[in-house]
C-alpha cells in the first residue's frame, strides 16, 4: 500500500482496505492460476495496480459512467479503477475464461457492487460506454476497431469519449495503422510516477 498512498493520499478507509484485501487476495489466486508471471507477482503494487491506476491521474471517471475493460486478463486495469471510483461502473471482458472465474471471484470476495465480469469477445456485446481502457491487449488498430461501436455519443467527461491504454512500444508507427485517423495524444506515465518500471511506458488517448 506504500506506493499507493504515496500518490492517492486522499484514499477513504473503505478503499485503503479494499486495496489491502485484493493484493493478497489476488497472490492467494494467482498460486493457483497464474495470472500474472511469478517474477512480477513480488511486485504486484507497482506493476500491475499502480500501473493500472496512472490512468486515474489522466482521466477522472464520472458517477455514473460505463467503461469497459478489453482484455482484462487477472482484472487490469479494471478492478483498482473500480475501487478508485466506486460510482462508476466497470465491464471486464476477457475471453480466457480461468481469468474471467478468478476475476469473478475477487470481485465477489471484495464484495464490489459496481464491476461486472463477462467471459467473451468485445465485438459480441452490445454494450454502451463512456471510455474503454485496456492495457498491453493488441495494436491500437485492432483496439479502435473491435470497441468504436462501443462508444456512447454523448461526452460527458473533459476528454470526449474514447480508448485509454497502457501501453509500450512504438507506440506511432502503431498509430498509422488506425483507420481514419482520428485525435489522439500520448502520455509518459513517469509524468505521473517516478518509478522505473515506468520508464518506456504510455497512456494513449484515442478518440471516437
Amino acid at each position: 500500500m506504500k506506493k499507493i498512498l504515496q500518490y492517492f493520499p486522499n484514499l477513504t478507509a473503505e478503499q485503503i482496505d479494499l486495496f489491502t484485501k485484493f493484493m493478497p487476495l489476488f497472490m492467494d489466486w494467482n498460486n493457483q492460476i497464474n495470472m500474472v508471471s511469478r517474477k512480477d507477482i513480488d511486485n504486484l503494487e507497482v506493476r500491475h495496480v499502480l500501473h493500472s491506476l496512472s490512468i486515474a491521474k489522466f482521466m477522472a471517471f464520472n458517477p455514473g459512467a460505463t467503461v469497459m475493460d478489453l482484455g482484462t486478463g487477472g482484472g487490469f486495469p479494471g478492478i483498482p479503477l473500480a475501487i478508485l471510483f466506486p460510482e462508476t461502473k466497470f465491464v471486464l471482458i476477457d475471453g480466457r475464461g480461468k481469468k474471467i472465474m478468478v476475476v469473478k471471484k475477487v470481485i465477489e470476495e471484495l464484495g464490489l457492487k459496481n464491476v461486472e465480469a463477462i467471459h467473451g469477445r468485445a465485438e459480441e456485446t452490445k454494450m454502451q460506454c463512456d471510455f474503454v481502457v485496456t492495457r498491453a491487449v493488441a495494436s491500437m488498430d485492432k483496439i479502435f476497431n473491435w470497441t468504436r461501436r462501443h462508444l456512447k455519443n454523448k461526452h460527458t467527461h473533459i476528454y470526449p469519449n474514447g480508448i485509454i491504454a497502457l501501453k509500450g512500444g512504438n507506440i506511432k508507427a502503431e498509430m498509422k495503422e488506425v483507420s481514419g485517423k482520428p485525435y489522439w495524444e500520448m502520455v509518459a506515465i513517469t509524468d505521473y510516477f517516478k518509478e522505473h518500471e515506468f520508464s518506456e511506458k504510455k497512456i494513449v488517448y484515442l478518440q471516437k
